[in-house]
């Protein structure tokens, strides 16, 4: 989230043309996305740890719990692709555009363009089991004693946060369409993240 501070975004992400342009101006766009990764890393590291916590546990779902673990995983590695094609692949194809010469400018545009778009299908399904993944936590949290319930209530409502998000990407890129699911998956996740690292606190003083 604070990588996501760096950044550029003034120009609308659909407005490929004025996108692109910000894009290859943009010096630390390669190490924002390399920070990007690290941060999804530390987030799944954490989903593992409460799967292996809470699988310690009587009363735990039986299924909810490793397939949650496993559609976390799943989203990593999806994510590492995602920002191989954003974080890289898309960085040199518009510093291409930028560069050619009026003759080859069209085409390199076309190349950003297909980068693009392949972002916006990896994007989309990595925000699918993203999403999968919270919901199945949420479910085992839930029914749980170790933590409180509410805490599963909002990971679910985070799961659905992020499918929407799936949703629109995947048919409209990035539209304004997804500004509410996008902040309403901001918000959710950093409510039941902090929500269980003070449960996780108490506990241990």
């Amino acid at each position: 989230l604070v990588v996501g501070f760096f950044h550029p975004d003034r120009a609308p992400a659909n407005d490929h043309a004025a996108a692109f342009a910000e894009y290859a101006h943009s010096d630390a766009w390669i190490a924002v996305h390399l920070g990007q990764f690290v941060g999804m890393t530390v987030l799944i590291a954490g989903l593992l740890a409460l799967f292996l916590v809470l699988d310690a546990r009587p009363g735990r779902s039986v299924w909810a719990g490793p397939f949650g673990a496993v559609a976390a995983v799943l989203a990593l590695g999806l994510y590492g692709v995602l920002q191989a094609v954003d974080g890289v692949a898309l960085k040199h194809a518009v510093d291409a555009w930028v560069a050619a010469p009026a003759t080859e400018k069209a085409a390199r545009f076309a190349s950003a363009e297909s980068i693009r778009w392949l972002e916006w299908s990896v994007r989309s399904y990595h925000s699918y089991l993203l999403g999968a993944s919270f919901l199945l936590y949420g479910a085992v949290v839930a029914r749980t004693a170790l933590v409180p319930r509410p805490i599963g209530y909002v990971m679910g409502l985070s799961g659905l946060a992020y499918i929407a998000q799936g949703w629109v990407i995947g048919s409209e890129g990035f539209s304004p369409t997804n500004a509410v699911p996008t902040l309403a998956g901001i918000v959710l996740v950093l409510t039941w993240s902090v929500w269980l690292l003070a449960k996780a606190w108490r506990d241990a003083s």
